[in-house]
């Protein structure tokens, strides 16, 4: 079978769904609002276009919200139904069904590991590099993105389908181990080569966060403003950034002004979304800015979600909301969810397990044995996301400690967190914090 403008081998013989395909991965790489409408139109084309139908399922997956999980069979089930059709379809086709097919189970990592496997003779390939990347995001794996994006480096070139975009996700993975000067020279090659690559443009944002290089962070993201200022919601979280780093600076109604018009222009319930707003806010009242009635607007969404423990690192986020509206016992019912939700299998399960619920019984000041607040900040990359957005829950164990007056906790905890961040006004308000009377108190 030809292979498309991705590389990808597809058994489609319909030249419109093709073109439709395509422009639905490049608008996953430059992280386009049009997405879902191109691959709606692959699929209208030709409804058993295997790709699509996968990227269908993966999509839903990566929403991350309990409703999605049966869209996300129903993708497989027709992808499964569609390779039937075309007598096996391609290698290509078959591998991506079987990465889909380990997703709908909660097995991310496993799904990532499949399309290393398969495409191991072809590792730039950029359709299954950037799922198995994402899902590895999702897990907070930066080994096994790092790993994944170095063996992709062995066969990349300037020429190579989706260059920009594979070396901005190279970037975005060395950043992540805080090798920071690698990470910017790779991200702003990356968006050199492809100006539209906004994970590359994401990139060299955390470097400069990372590196308390407020001025040079503001100056980037507002000189890129054009290219991530046309995203689908992954403009909310630049945005967020930009946010952050005028925050560092003092510039608080700035960032409230950041926060109404793009960080939170509108009441989504998409918990990256959420998490922009939650973690944003939380930092604000840590600095003494009142926020208003701002938290009031995640109250019915914290509460809707209260219940859902799809992703873990979206529960603790809803939680943070529910404690700091004094909704105790929405909290409490997410904390019991999270606990039903550790009895179970598959990745969130062990999340959950080891990770979740004691840092939610933390969040709720419900318990957790003295001492033990440094091990949960050690074992925060499990929750998953980015260093950048775990440091709200680094800086609230770092309260936690503060408040139980756990001296060797907290010098833990800063030690770690000092290592991949410059020291900057959040970490010393918390550290004075042991006089609060709760964690995520609203004030």
């Amino acid at each position: 079978m030809p292979l498309d403008a991705f590389d990808l081998s597809t058994s489609s013989a319909s030249a419109d769904a093709a073109s439709a395909f395509e422009e639905a991965v490049r608008g996953l790489a430059a992280h386009r609002p049009s997405t879902g409408i191109a691959l709606g139109r692959a699929l209208d084309a030709d409804p058993d276009h295997v790709p699509a139908l996968a990227l269908k399922g993966f999509a839903n997956l990566i929403l991350a919200r309990q409703e999605l999980a049966a869209p996300a069979r129903q993708a497989l089930a027709e992808a499964r139904r569609a390779l039937a059709v075309q007598d096996g379809g391609t290698a290509d086709e078959r591998a991506l069904v079987e990465a889909l097919g380990h997703a709908t189970e909660d097995r991310f990592a496993d799904a990532a590991d499949c399309l290393d496997l398969r495409f191991a003779d072809r590792p730039a390939t950029f359709l299954p590099f950037k799922i198995a990347h994402a899902l590895r995001f999702m897990l907070g794996d930066a080994a096994g993105m790092l790993a994944a994006s170095q063996r992709m480096m062995t066969v990349w070139a300037p020429d190579r389908p989706a260059a920009g975009f594979l070396l901005g996700c190279h970037a975005f993975a060395i950043e992540e181990h805080g090798a920071y000067a690698a990470a910017e020279a790779y991200g702003r090659q990356a968006v050199a080569m492809e100006p539209d690559d906004a994970w590359g443009l994401h990139a060299v944002s955390h470097v400069h966060e990372m590196r308390g290089e407020t001025a040079a962070g503001i100056a980037w993201l507002e000189g890129s403003r054009g290219s991530w200022s046309r995203c689908n919601n992954f403009s909310f979280h630049m945005a967020w950034h930009l946010a952050l780093l005028h925050l560092d600076r003092g510039e608080n109604e700035c960032v409230l002004r950041l926060y109404d018009q793009e960080v939170r222009p509108t009441p989504t319930d998409d918990f990256r979304d959420m998490a922009n707003a939650v973690s944003l806010l939380w930092r604000l009242e840590r600095l003494g800015v009142d926020v208003g009635g701002r938290w009031a607007d995640l109250a019915e969404i914290a509460r809707k979600r209260r219940a859902d423990t799809t992703l873990v690192f979206a529960s603790l986020h809803s939680l943070i909301a529910l404690v700091a509206l004094g909704d105790r016992p929405a909290a409490a019912e997410l904390v019991m969810a999270l606990q039903v939700r550790a009895q179970g299998t598959g990745d969130q399960a062990r999340v959950a397990a080891d990770l979740g619920l004691p840092l939610a019984r933390a969040i709720t000041g419900l318990g957790g044995e003295r001492g033990a607040l440094d091990r949960l900040a050690a074992a925060l990359p499990q929750i998953g996301g980015s260093n950048a957005q775990r440091d709200l829950f680094v800086l609230a164990l770092a309260e936690a400690a503060s408040r139980r007056g756990d001296a060797p906790a907290l010098r833990a905890i800063r030690g770690a967190r000092s290592r991949l961040k410059a020291e900057d006004r959040l970490i010393a308000a918390v550290d004075g914090r042991a006089l609060s009377p709760r964690l995520c108190a609203h004030r």
